[in-house]
């Protein structure tokens, strides 16, 4: 049975591996949505820079959360992050779920909503869905939710929180250094990928709040990434996103 999710609740997952799937409707007008994940240590912020998982670095070093990409289902448009979360680090409490269009504000995009399907399970109906609505319409980034430690399990909540100075407002809040003259717009020209036919695969708690403005292959045809190994290490002031990262407008 799929949970449909408030503001503000959550709900307890039994499954190891999920799939966070941001689902909005194309059309005229309609920015370019794109999916990504904080990884948040003791202090409620990122440990390093890799602990930021987008289209310029898809893949956690630990292998555990990764982005899995666009596609276009008959439902409208997608981005997807995948979280194996019982090989989560330990000193990882919370994984946020963001929603970024481009500096374009989110009363321009129809239809958004994230699901959490048990990755696990082909063709399964979602675990939990929230319908997100934008508090001001203004907000070019959006937390959309959080996947969370809760005694030895983990729990999804449905957020909504927005940001309208985009990415890099979000990010500098959760310790990402950011320099905007280094940072330019990605193309969106490329086209999407045809949704691929699914085939069956075997088989503390944070406070509600935040600043304000392996395994066998994978369900439904998505490649499984290969581990990494990489020490993680203190944040690096000199951060930098890649030239080709997403467009950050000032506040």
């Amino acid at each position: 049975m799929t949970h449909a999710m408030l503001k503000g609740s959550n709900v307890p997952l039994e499954a190891g591996t999920v799939r966070a799937v941001l689902r909005w409707a194309p059309g005229q007008g309609v920015p370019d949505v794109d999916a990504s994940a904080l990884l948040l240590g003791p202090d409620g912020r990122v440990r390093s820079d890799e602990d930021f998982v987008f289209y310029n670095q898809p893949r956690h070093p630990s292998g555990k959360v990764w982005r899995l990409g666009k596609k276009r289902v008959a439902e409208g448009l997608t981005d997807t992050i995948q979280s194996d979360l019982p090989g989560v680090e330990p000193d990882v409490g919370r994984i946020l779920l963001v929603a970024s269009a481009d500096g374009i504000t989110f009363d321009r995009v129809p239809a958004l909503c994230i699901l959490l399907y048990d990755a696990a399970v082909a063709d399964a109906e979602p675990l939990a869905r929230f319908e997100i609505k934008p508090e001001t319409g203004a907000e070019t980034a959006l937390i959309c939710g959080e996947l969370y430690r809760r005694g030895e399990g983990w729990k999804f909540r449905a957020l909504g929180e927005g940001y309208s100075n985009g990415l890099k407002g979000l990010a500098t809040d959760f310790g990402i250094s950011v320099d905007e003259s280094e940072v330019e717009e990605p193309s969106s020209s490329q086209p999407l990928p045809p949704e691929q036919p699914t085939s069956a695969v075997p088989q503390q708690p944070p406070a509600y709040g935040y600043p304000q403005p392996t395994s066998a292959p994978p369900a439904y045809g998505y490649p499984q990434p290969v581990p990494v190994a990489v020490a993680a290490g203190p944040v690096d002031p000199n951060f930098r996103l890649p030239p080709q990262g997403p467009q950050f407008i000032g506040r």
